[in-house]
């Protein structure tokens, strides 16, 4: 009992694994209710248990174990982490729980595993009990079948992969066991409802009556779709759905056919293995096959027959194979033979399904022509095979072969081949029948329905029936016009009878088509089964998605397969009107004088030949008369015209005659039924008389409207071969004019290109230069119809009219083919839309058809065929060169080539490696003159191709990857991905193969809308790729990860993971997971028509057809398009007709290509991260003089992740018509997708600077008008160019200024001007004034221009790097050779001289006297006062104020920072390390801006006030010139917080009062808000040294201002103090200020107290109080370190200023605060910064002791003695009572005599040196005199630039060795100048009244100086700039300035001065110790 008690204690999870059954036993029951109490699936108490659930299954002990499954159920049911357990609980469940003899433990282990397969762990449960078939106990092989079945019957065959299960189902009953064949039946049984007939051929081969019992149990089963009960946890939606059911009462109607959809189609080819046939071929079958004796190729045959009736074959190379079937077909005599290969050809087309469908195109044309065999056994078979076969390809790729066919003499082949086409329609849906591919059948069938045989007819009319059927009435009805009713009642009565494969719907079959082919399906077709059945069976894939996608969703592609309608025969009206009117009899002169004299007055039939000219005209006006009066109906057409053309007729020499009669030929064209009879008649005539000056225009107003009666294409044909038939060059040259304009108003349709072109040559080689440019323009409106195919019939003209011919082609780049305005109306029946909708799909698909093909197949020679394969390399290259020269001959060709697909694909493993590139290359040229019939050659030659993929040597990867590409832009993507090809391809471990295609297919893929489904077949390679040795590999299949992802969904990529390794398939899962955050939308299809222009949805590949129909796209629907739309090249309603309808037939339409969804993608930071690897020299800098390849692919490479793909396609085309193409659609979605554009802003620049290169004008024309639209879009954003977007596109956008073309320039400097108000003008400047370094004339004059435009904008201040500088550099160009700069250069400075006045002439220095005299003159002429300058400067340039206004409300927003301002940010912490050279550009131009301010103002202000007063214009121009302080706020601007911020901070220091106030304001705004006070974080230095120097500038200009209201002053300060004060209120903020900082701020604030005018004004005191609250503020919040270092740099600097130490108490008192605490040190800055420094209160005794005790303890320490010596001497003096007797008293007598003896020295050589004392520069009243009012405000830096002369050099070295010996840093000192300047002086002029000497700097101070290269001050930039100004005023000016003015000259007097020079030197370095020790 002792031992319960223990276990009783344990916790649940230890009693669970107790050694005792009985503890186990209750901690699995209290594991049980645990488990079922805990709600929360996901608390951490459930992964206690993960490790345990294995032995809850499997203990040892049965009553345990029962429990234990209890637990473990309820483990897995409600635990989130469960699934980690599946495999050891499942593994456990089968082998220790299915063999227990408790039926309930079984039970519990089957629903432990069904439980499991809820949780979605379905395949681990399914691969643990597979395994359990194969244990040798039959008891758990029947609980795993019966788990199984069970697991199927309750989650269904969606769940429950059923494929391994068949396979291992014979196996099962061929068992010894009776249990386990029992269980196995009721599998079967099971499978039987889920999958029915498709299980019987895997069991065909089990015991016969096993297979009997089968069939009656299968009998039995019920016929109703068996339904899911059972749901997994993602599948709670059906759940609800099916119990919502359950409770309507069973098998409500509502959810039949969804439910069905839940069933998949199981295809019994999926679950059948593939057998491996061709190494069982006979060793000896190709010789038998060629054997003379019948026998022997008989026995060859059987030997094939019997292997190829194996249901499922194994792919391979069967090529050879079905070259001798193919042989024996068509060339055996013996008819049995025959149908033994039929049948070889259709089993193996059986076997192989789609791998068939590459050799399906040499087959077919055989079969077809061997139906001339009458032996009906012969047929049937040859039926049988052609009917396979079709099954492997598509009617698409056969179509040629068999309208080849269609007009053989055999009415035999004409029956069985309209009877085959019969039979293939019914295979096909509307999307799959096409109207490209209806009319050319549709065309043959009407031809064999008027056949002379009964048979053929009948055939016909059934083929034309089931075409009815299939593509409904609307689409085949216009190639029906003409037949008549009889016939077509025959057709209908035909289609009636029909049944479809795919339903018996037309148009859109239901969702439940996919349902009645499985339970139809009888048996498993073998080479002669039912034809409906074996599709059924054979090709379960596109039954589902046929019925479900391409039918069942009309608006994509049922709407546009019927479009055509009635209308269509009009559109195309060449079947409707015209076929019944055309044949006119001609009738004999004598009927028409009769039926003519019926309809006109007899007077006019008699003047018709007068001899009087004027009796003719009147005749002609009674003609017209009569014939405007005449009814359609009653007018005899034939007649009228004859009588016209009679003697006269067309010789008419009388022009009013002529003209009358061209007048009334073209009304009985419009208002009679004209025939083409009639129009014989006249147009001989009207062709002569179109080249005549006065009746031409009515001989072709007479054309146009025989052309509108007749059709242009008949009548252009005539017109056109007339022309050239006779000499007169006019005639030809205006007849080509007129057909130009034809072509326009009637379109392209149905015109015979072919003809044109060889009148075209004619009229080319013409003599006549009229004819020849008549030509060329109608070779440009053909273009805009053609496209750039139309170029390679006139390749081999002359250069030079070739180069006329591309300007013409040139000049429309771009345009859009007008819509067509006649021709339409008249014929058009059924109503508008829809005919247009037909006309253009016509022409849309006749282009790639109208290109004449050759026929080379005569010249692929048996002979060429061998060389191609010769062993000699050189033969064989030979015979490459052969067959490319054959392709270039032939332009385009047909897509039969004989048997060169075989020797090509030869060479594409040659050892000799240029002769794989050059196949690679033919094969190029193979796509390109092939176009899309290349499809039908993918299998045999494409995959080749893409296996050289895998080759060692680059170039052959790239030639490869090139051709592949080729080739898919032709075919689409569909038959490369379709069947294993690619994936097993895929699978060889290649690593360079497997990069390259993966690479692909991430470019591929993204842009598909759907994929086959054989996609899947590759993911298990892709994610062995993913674990590949080579690092390319693995990250290429990273990339293409989420790309197949997009189409094959995260489901169905995480369950192929199943068949991986655990490790492999954690790890793959971790990348699945992060693909599906980045996988990319399915491309959406294309809008429907109504809504919106899809950005191109013709696939804009393969030229001719997709220029035409992007090109017509837009114009047919709209009548007045849109020009944005129509060069987007948009497909309106052409979406559902090009997209919908011709998808799966025109190869050259990509069925794939999406151009819906938006154009750029936004990654987040992406912009960030490229510059900041271009910063890292990561990438390429965007530098060059022309764009390199590597540039280039960089930009591709970066543009990859933000710009749809096939957009990038366009953008990175080698044709300039795709960029065009781009540029619109970015145009489009400009406005759409801003924020996309902005974050993609530094490609799209960099993209637009290539096409800056391009030589194509439309396309720069296009670039530049994007580039408009872009820039304002982004000024309206308020978005601001980064630098690196700037210098990545500015440099070659000024190029551009320098272009020839008027326009071009025009648009650039418009652009110019847009971007100064996204990026600063001072920063264009500079890339503008390196534009005028340029060679190129036009481009330096236009940048000079532009520079002058800025300076007249934005004043002076954008001139960089300084005025003085860039002037001298315009004024080089006054002196240039070309006219155009010279006054370029002399009109920008004469705008300078506008705004700047005489000061031009100091800045642009010495020019030549013929220069100088040329700028005068033009200065004098323009007599322009500079006065004016400021009016134009406001009125012109409202943008820029509103700018600033919207850049300050910006800032009030305080958006978070980004990058750039963390830059700024670290600039300007990096500031105070910097040395003067790198100083932050913020300031500098501010800076710049204050001091050229200032000065402008000393100057000039009182002239222009003067000036101003006489004026009317006063209140404008009084703050003009400080607006131009304003102006850098142009500077640094992006479009951030930060960079907002760094804006109002520049304004702070701002020249102009008000403008300051402001900016102040706005600050002290942000800093009372909380929220927004953060903003500042970050710019607190920044801002401080604005304000101390705007302090300054008030302190000496301002101030000494007269003029200025010192109210205005007032205001001012308080609004400095006010801010600064709520600064200094937020610690955090406060504390950023660094030490450099608060010094000069200090600095500022204690001058301001000291400044006598300020206590003159009547605020006055309160100021000076203010300022005393804000130092107290400023002591207590800013950073204590950073204020201390201040305080004591600054006493210990002012310690050597006291002249007489022994008498005074400041030092000892200063002493101590150094020494003692932090508090005192406060106090006492805080008196002395009030003003209250004068401490003359007597040391205290305590006091004094304290002193005594630190001198003493100083004289005690080794390296302070001497020091201690001097104080204790000085103190002495001081204080000749005080009593130092209590300390010697307790020291050794030997310190005692030391003391005394140190004062003893000390009081000698302070004597000796006493008088010395006075030169040492120490003297009050001298410095008084040397230093000038204001130096104190920069007396701590301008040392730096003027301080050359202090002291000899060794005492600078000495001082930087004692800084280095004090641990102090040369590059930091910190010298600070504050407050404590006041103790020093309070104390030390405390008696004296000199006037300046409370501005005396500290000596020490201006000594060491010169040894700070790099001081904290942030004024050190200012003082650099400042010298530099003075010497130029003092150069330029030579003004006398009152000292108290200036910043200069004060020190350099003092350190000039003798006294400087005789310093003592002794003292000197004494000094220096002093300050060493005190700082130690």
């Amino acid at each position: 009992m002792g031992d319960d008690s223990e276990w009783m204690k344990l916790p649940i999870d230890q009693k669970c694994e107790h050694k005792l059954w009985k503890a186990r036993l209750n901690g699995y029951e209290e594991a049980l209710k645990l488990f079922q109490k805990i709600d929360d699936e996901k608390s951490p108490e459930w992964s206690k248990y993960l490790g345990l659930i294995k032995k809850f299954v499997t203990d040892s002990n049965a009553v345990a174990q029962l429990k234990g499954l209890e637990a473990a159920l309820a483990y897995v049911e409600n635990a989130h982490v469960a699934g980690k357990t599946t495999g050891e609980v499942a593994s456990g469940v089968v082998n220790k729980v299915f063999n227990q003899p408790k039926a309930r433990a079984k039970e519990l282990g089957l629903d432990i595993c069904l439980m499991y397969i809820e949780i979605e762990k379905g395949e681990a449960i399914q691969e643990e009990l597979l395994k359990g078939l194969d244990n040798k106990n039959p008891k758990i092989i029947v609980a795993c079948i019966e788990t199984l079945r069970k697991a199927l019957s309750e989650f269904g065959s969606k769940i429950i992969s059923l494929k391994p299960i068949i396979k291992v189902l014979p196996k099962l009953f061929e068992s010894r066991e009776k249990a386990v064949r029992d269980e196995a039946k009721l599998l079967a049984v099971e499978i039987y409802r889920w999958i029915r007939d498709a299980l019987k051929p895997p069991l065909q081969n089990i015991n016969s009556v096993q297979l009997k019992e089968l069939e009656e149990e299968w009998f039995k089963v019920s016929s109703a779709a068996p339904k899911q009960t059972r749901f997994l946890r993602s599948q709670q939606e059906l759940k609800a759905k099916f119990e919502q059911q359950q409770g309507l009462g069973g098998d409500a109607d509502g959810g039949g056919d969804d439910e069905e959809e839940a069933v998949p189609q199981v295809d019994a080819y999926e679950l059948l293995e593939a057998v491996e046939i061709l190494s069982k071929l006979p060793k000896d079958f190709y010789e038998k096959i060629e054997a003379k004796k019948w026998q022997e190729r008989k026995e060859a045959l059987e030997a094939v027959e019997l292997l190829v009736k194996n249901p499922k074959l194994e792919s391979g190379d069967y090529a050879d194979l079905v070259k001798v079937l193919k042989k024996v077909v068509g060339k055996d005599t013996n008819v049995m033979l025959v149908a033994l290969a039929a049948k070889c050809l259709a089993g193996l087309a059986t076997g192989l399904r789609k791998k068939f469908g590459q050799y399906a195109g040499h087959v077919v044309p055989t079969i077809l022509e061997k139906f001339k065999e009458k032996k009906p056994q012969v047929v049937q078979a040859l039926q049988e095979a052609i009917d396979a076969i079709f099954l492997t390809t598509t009617l698409q790729n056969i179509s040629e072969d068999i309208l080849a066919v269609m007009d053989n003499k055999n009415p035999t082949i004409k029956q069985q081949t309209s009877l085959f086409i019969a039979r293939s329609f019914r295979h096909c849906t509307p999307s799959t029948l096409p109207k490209s591919l209806l009319k050319p059948f549709c065309a043959a069938l009407l031809k064999h329905i008027n056949d002379s045989a009964p048979e053929v007819r009948d055939a016909g009319f059934e083929a034309l029936g089931t075409a009815l059927k299939v593509a409904g009435e609307k689409a085949v009805n216009p190639f029906l016009a003409d037949v008549d009713k009889l016939k077509l009642d025959r057709i209908k009565e035909c289609a009636e009878k029909v049944e479809l494969v795919y339903g018996k719907k037309t148009g859109a079959a239901e969702k439940k088509e996919g349902k009645p082919i499985a339970g139809k399906t009888t048996a498993l077709p073998g080479p002669g089964g039912d034809k409906e059945t074996k599709d059924a069976a054979t090709k379960p894939g596109p039954l589902k998605k046929a019925s479900a996608v391409k039918a069942g969703a009309p608006p994509k592609k049922g709407k546009p397969a019927t479009v055509a309608g009635t209308g269509g025969a009009g559109a195309k009206g060449k079947k409707g009107p015209e076929t019944k009117e055309v044949f006119e009899s001609e009738l004999s002169i004598e009927v028409c004088e009769e039926k003519a004299a019926a309809v006109l007055p007899a007077s006019c039939i008699q003047q018709l030949d007068s001899g009087n000219w004027k009796e003719r005209l009147a005749c002609m006006e009674e003609f017209q008369k009569a014939v405007e009066l005449m009814e359609r109906s009653e007018m005899p057409c034939q007649a009228l015209v004859r009588m016209l053309a009679k003697k006269p007729g067309w010789k008419e020499t009388n022009f009013q005659v002529m003209q009358m009669k061209l007048h009334v030929v073209a009304l009985i064209a419009q208002k009679g039924n004209f025939s083409k009879t009639s129009a014989q008649v006249v147009l001989d005539g009207l062709v002569d008389k179109v080249g005549d000056v006065k009746c031409g225009s009515n001989a072709k107003e007479a054309m146009t409207a025989i052309a509108e009666a007749c059709q242009l294409p008949w009548t252009a044909e005539q017109v056109v071969a007339m022309a050239f038939s006779q000499k007169n060059p006019k005639n030809q040259s205006e007849t080509l004019n007129w057909l130009s304009n034809a072509i326009k108003e009637f379109g392209f349709s149905g015109l015979n290109v072919k003809a044109f072109i060889s009148n075209v040559k004619t009229a080319l080689a013409a003599t006549n230069p009229a004819v020849r440019t008549s030509a060329i323009t109608l070779l440009g409106v053909m273009y805009l119809y053609v496209g750039p195919s139309l170029r390679m019939f006139f390749e081999d003209e002359k250069p030079a009219l070739l180069s006329q011919i591309d300007a013409e082609f040139e000049k429309m780049q771009g345009q859009t083919a007008p819509a067509p305005t006649r021709g339409i109306s008249r014929h058009s029946v059924g109503g508008g839309d829809d005919g247009e909708e037909e006309e253009q799909e016509e022409v849309g698909n006749d282009v790639v058809d109208l290109l004449p093909r050759t026929d080379i197949s005569d010249k692929i020679t048996a002979e060429l065929v061998s060389k191609i394969g010769d062993k000699n390399w050189k033969i064989r290259k030979e015979g490459l060169d052969e067959v490319t020269s054959i392709i270039n001959e032939a332009k385009f060709i047909e897509p039969n080539i004989g048997e060169l697909p075989a020797a090509l694909k030869g060479r594409l493993n040659d050892s000799n490696k240029i002769l794989v590139q050059q196949t690679l290359s033919i094969l190029q040229q193979l796509a390109t003159a092939m176009g899309p019939n290349i499809k039908q050659y993918v299998k045999n030659l494409g995959i080749p191709v893409i296996t050289v993929l895998g080759d060692s040597k680059n170039n052959v990867r790239a030639a490869a990857l090139a051709t592949v590409n080729a080739w898919a832009e032709q075919t689409g993507m569909k038959e490369w991905l379709e069947g294993e090809d690619l994936s097993e391809e895929l699978k060889k471990e290649n690593p360079f193969l497997r990069q390259e295609l993966l690479g692909w297919l991430a470019e591929k893929l993204p842009a598909l809308r759907s994929v086959p489904s054989d996609l899947l077949l590759c993911v298990p390679h892709l994610y062995s790729c993913l674990e590949d040795r080579n690092g390319d590999v693995r990250k290429k299949a990273q990339d293409a990860l989420p790309f197949f992802m997009m189409h094959l969904g995260f489901e169905k990529m995480a369950k192929a993971t199943g068949k991986l390794k655990p490790t492999s398939k954690d790890q793959v899962l971790a990348m699945l997971e992060k693909a599906k955050a980045n996988m990319p939308a399915k491309p959406a299809p294309p809008a429907k028509a109504s809504s919106r222009v899809v950005g191109g949805a013709a696939p804009a590949k393969f030229q001719p057809a997709s220029a035409f129909a992007d090109d017509l796209g837009s114009n047919t629907m709209e009548s007045k398009p849109d020009p944005k739309k129509a060069k987007a090249g948009g497909l309106s309603s052409k979406t559902k007709g090009v997209q919908g309808k011709k998808v799966l037939s025109k190869p050259n339409l990509k069925e794939d290509d999406d151009k819906s969804g938006p154009i750029f993608i936004i990654v987040p930071n992406g912009k960030e991260q490229r510059m900041k690897e271009e910063k890292a020299l990561k990438v390429l800098k965007w530098n060059f003089t022309t764009p390199r390849d590597e540039y280039i692919e960089q930009l591709k490479t970066q543009m990859s992740t933000c710009v749809a793909k096939w957009l990038q396609d366009e953008m990175f085309h080698a044709d300039f018509q795709h960029h065009n193409k781009a540029l619109a659609v970015m145009i489009e979605h400009l406005e759409s997708e801003k924020d996309g554009v902005i974050s993609c802003l530094d490609l799209i620049l960099k993209w637009l600077t290539l096409r800056f290169f391009d030589t194509n004008t439309s396309v720069l024309m296009k670039t530049l008008e994007y580039l408009k639209l872009l820039f304002n879009l982004l000024s309206q954003e308020e978005y601001h160019l980064t630098e690196n977007e700037a210098a990545s596109f500015i440099p070659y956008l000024i190029l551009k200024v320098g272009e020839p073309k008027d326009v071009i320039r025009k648009d650039v400097r418009a652009i110019l001007n847009r971007m100064c108000l996204i990026y600063p003008a001072s920063k264009m400047f500079p890339f503008i004034m390196e534009g005028t370094k340029s060679k190129n004339s036009k481009q330096r004059a236009e940048c000079l221009e532009e520079l002058g435009c800025l300076v007249e904008s934005y004043g002076m201040n954008v001139c960089q790097p300084t005025p003085g500088k860039a002037l001298k550099e315009m004024a080089t160009h006054i002196g240039d050779r070309d006219n155009a700069v010279r006054n370029a250069a002399l009109n920008t400075i004469v705008t300078v001289y506008n705004v700047h006045g005489d000061q031009v002439f100091k800045l642009i220095g010495n020019l030549s006297e013929k220069d100088m005299s040329m700028l005068e003159e033009r200065i004098k002429r323009s007599a322009k006062r500079p006065s004016a300058a400021p009016v134009r400067q406001a009125e012109e340039k409202p943008q820029r104020t509103q700018n600033i206004s919207t850049n300050a409300s910006m800032m009030r927003k305080g958006q978070a920072e980004d990058m750039s301002s963390k830059l700024n940010q670290n600039r300007n912490m990096g500031s105070h390390s910097e040395t003067t050279h790198t100083v932050p550009r913020e300031f500098q131009l501010d800076l710049d801006e204050i001091e050229n301010d200032n000065g402008t103002v000393r100057c000039e202000m009182p002239a222009l006030v003067q000036h101003k007063l006489d004026d009317i214009f006063e209140p404008v121009l009084i703050p003009e010139p400080k607006i131009r302080a304003v102006s850098p706020h142009f500077d640094d601007m992006h479009s951030n917080t930060a960079s907002t911020i760094n804006f109002v901070i520049s304004q702070v220091a701002s020249g102009d009062i008000n403008t300051s106030i402001q900016a102040l304001t706005q600050i002290d705004e942000v800093l009372k808000q909380e929220d927004k006070a953060e903003a500042m974080s970050g710019h607190i230095d920044q801002f401080l040294i604005a304000t101390f120097m705007q302090l300054r500038l008030i302190y000496n200009t301002h101030m000494a201002d007269e003029k200025l209201d010192k109210d205005e002053i007032v205001r001012l300060y308080s609004c400095i103090i006010g801010s600064m004060i709520t600064l200094f209120q937020i610690e955090s903020l406060a504390r950023e200020a660094s030490t450099g900082v608060l010094k000069d701020l200090m600095h500022g604030l204690i001058t301001l107290m000291l400044d006598s005018r300020v206590e003159d004004l009547e605020e006055g005191e309160q100021v000076i109080r203010s300022v005393n609250l804000l130092v107290v503020k400023v002591l207590e919040k800013s950073d204590q370190t950073n204020i201390l270092r201040y305080i004591m740099k600054t006493i210990l600097d002012h310690l050597t200023m006291i002249d007489n130490k022994n008498e005074s108490e400041l030092e000892a008192h200063l002493c101590r605060v150094m020494k003692h605490s932090m508090d005192q040190t406060g106090k006492a800055d805080k008196d002395t910064e009030k003003g209250a420094s004068r401490i003359e209160e007597k040391a205290s005794k305590a006091k004094v002791n304290d002193i005594l005790a630190e001198i003493f303890k100083k004289i005690g320490s080794k390296e302070n003695t001497k020091e201690g010596l001097a104080e204790l001497y000085e103190y002495k003096k001081k204080y000749s009572d005080a009593d130092i007797e209590p300390f010697l008293k307790n020291s050794s007598q030997f310190f005692q005599s030391y003391v005394e003896r140190g004062l003893r020295l000390i009081e000698t050589e302070r004597e000796g040196k006493g008088r010395i004392a006075t030169s040492t520069g120490i003297s009050p009243q001298m410095e008084g005199t040397c230093v000038p009012v204001s130096t104190h405000t920069v007396s701590s830096s301008i040392g730096n630039t003027n301080g050359e002369e202090v002291g000899p050099s060794v005492y600078l070295e000495r001082l930087k060795i004692l800084r280095q010996r004090c641990g102090l840093d040369n590059a930091k000192v910190l010298y600070l100048t504050t407050l404590v300047n006041l103790l020093g002086r309070s104390d030390v002029h405390s008696g004296d009244s000199h006037p300046d000497q409370e501005d005396r700097p500290p000596l020490t101070s201006l000594l060491s100086k010169p040894t700070l290269p790099t001081v904290a001050s942030s004024t050190d930039m200012l003082h650099s700039k400042l010298s530099q100004l003075r010497e130029s005023r003092e150069q330029y000016q030579h003004l006398d300035l009152d000292s108290n003015q200036t910043h200069s000259s004060g020190i350099g007097t003092t350190l000039a001065s003798p006294s400087s020079a005789a310093a003592n030197i002794d003292d000197l370095k004494k000094r220096l110790e002093r300050i060493k020790s005190s700082r130690k």
